[in-house]
């Protein structure tokens, strides 16, 4: 199996409790006895849905088709991933109730948001980095300080105003890190995932706010295409696509209508390719249309492996970073955050040295 088949291998294993279509071609591939395993592991692993795999493999009673090595490794995995995130939940739990009683509504997001509101068959499926929520903008600072009288700090304390997250916050004996957002996404689509549309269709569950599934649906997809530039590489993670999938199940009667075009496009190029890694679930519509069309075949090349269209996707990446440049030092002109952050940039002699290729000079011995 290579890169590409084996993708789509895994992301049919992740929808088989769902589409009976995708169950009856995993059972009939693993009867077979031609799965290669080993790249299954890694590539799963790499996309961060080792669990996930395991846990919709049992639920299907597919289990008894794997080598037992390997289903005994996979316990292994899932139990100690289980283990971590009902840690993660509690330590949210906390975080809730310390800033609750300071009149301070955190909404959580992503997969600590997922895992609060009960969106696996078995909390084992997901694998979480950082506890991630925003707060209003008012709140942000106090927030911030709030963290740090717990023990909470960051090894970089340097916060840059403009971007979505305060630098990420760890305290001794808690599993996860945190991350204070007051923003979803980058300017200029900071207003449409703002915290008082999320606010506003928020739901709670055990005393703390989610955001409803269509805007969780909405920033696992466009917070990664946008704010780190994903939709230009043309970059999935199998771990984003199954938790679009599991989302969009609970969402396709409660459409919101995205008002700017270039979100539109964004979230429906990723919808089709997310799709044909899934093969293609009902609850993940998308407008077949030719800009959908180019990008899925960008998408399959990349993939396959085409080394013209990666060569062509470094350029265009490189040409991203230069624009991203320019648009913090226009945004400065007019914008009080982006200013004050160039202006702290151009004071230090170490950026224009980062800038030209030249490393800091070290002090002699």
């Amino acid at each position: 199996m290579n890169y590409k088949e084996t993708l789509f291998f895994i992301g049919k294993c992740l929808t088989i409790n769902h589409e009976i279509k995708n169950k009856v071609l995993i059972e009939t591939e693993l009867k077979s006895g031609n799965i290669d395993w080993d790249p299954v592991v890694k590539v799963s692993t790499a996309h961060f849905v080792f669990p996930a795999l395991y846990c919709n493999l049992k639920q299907a009673n597919f289990l008894h088709y794997l080598p037992k090595e390997l289903v005994n490794y996979m316990v292994h995995i899932t139990d100690l991933n289980r283990e971590r995130n009902q840690q993660i939940i509690e330590q949210a739990k906390e975080i809730n109730e310390l800033l609750l009683a300071e009149n301070i509504a955190p909404i959580f997001l992503k997969g600590t948001g997922n895992l609060i509101e009960g969106l696996y068959e078995d909390i084992a499926e997901r694998m979480v980095g950082d506890i991630d929520f925003i707060v209003s903008k008012k709140d942000f600072k106090k927030t911030v300080e709030i963290l740090k009288i717990e023990k909470y700090s960051a090894k970089n304390e340097v916060y840059m105003d403009f971007h979505w997250h305060y630098p990420k916050m760890v305290k001794e004996n808690r599993i996860a890190a945190v991350e204070v957002h007051n923003k979803v996404l980058k300017k200029p689509y900071t207003s449409n995932l703002g915290y008082e549309t999320l606010k506003e269709n928020s739901f709670s569950v055990s005393n703390c706010n989610i955001a409803s599934f269509e805007n969780q649906l909405l920033i696992t997809i466009l917070q990664k295409q946008i704010n780190d530039n994903l939709y230009f590489s043309k970059t999935l993670t199998l771990r984003n696509v199954y938790d679009s999938f599991l989302l969009s199940i609970n969402t396709t009667s409660k459409k919101r209508n995205l008002k700017n075009k270039t979100l539109k496009k964004y979230l429906n190029n990723y919808k089709r390719c997310a799709s044909k890694l899934l093969n293609s679930p009902e609850s993940l519509e998308y407008t077949i249309n030719k800009e959908s069309k180019k990008y899925l075949e960008s998408y399959l090349k990349i993939i396959g492996n085409s080394k013209k269209e990666l060569k062509k996707i470094r350029i265009i990446n490189s040409y991203i970073k230069i624009k991203d440049k320019i648009k913090i030092l226009q945004y400065s002109f007019t914008d009080k955050e982006y200013s004050s952050y160039t202006f702290r940039r151009f004071k230090d002699f170490n950026f224009f040295l980062k800038q030209f290729g030249i490393k800091k000079p070290k002090p002699n011995a």
